[in-house]
């Protein structure tokens, strides 16, 4: 078994077909979108494909390390996660093939007007740990 990571985009990817962004979509078309995500879930679940998924909030912060003290907190002028990233999911499948089917299918949830967004996501395996050496 292999883990992936889907990353749902706001911006930065190529522009779905039904590129209605999701304030200006119906309560009833944000309901059925929320719900086909907790349906195929459910499914992975069953399955043992589905390790876990959230959606994120619009808030976000960039925050390092500069030594001793308080550390610099800056909401800008960086391209960042919270412009970007809209909420992920991790599966755990047996090969890249099954990868590619399960993001084409959750690429297909409703959106305005009930129709699939075929938005783009984005596919990143999620590392291993490497292997340990003896001697």
């Amino acid at each position: 078994m292999a883990k992936y990571l889907l990353l749902k985009h706001y911006r930065g990817a190529p522009e779905p077909c039904n590129n209605v962004p999701m304030d200006q979509w119906t309560p009833a078309e944000i309901n059925a979108h929320i719900q086909f995500m907790h349906d195929f879930a459910a499914r992975l679940e069953a399955s043992g494909e589905f390790v876990d998924a959230q959606g994120l909030a619009p808030e976000g912060t960039w925050v390092r390390s500069d030594g001793a003290g308080k550390p610099p907190v800056t909401d800008g002028p960086f391209a960042e996660t919270k412009d970007l990233i809209a909420g992920w999911m991790v599966i755990d499948v047996d090969s890249y093939d099954r990868a590619l089917e399960l993001a084409a299918e959750l690429s297909a949830a409703p959106g305005s007007g009930g129709q699939p967004i075929h938005e783009w996501l984005e596919l990143r395996p999620i590392m291993a740990a490497p292997p340990t050496v003896t001697e």
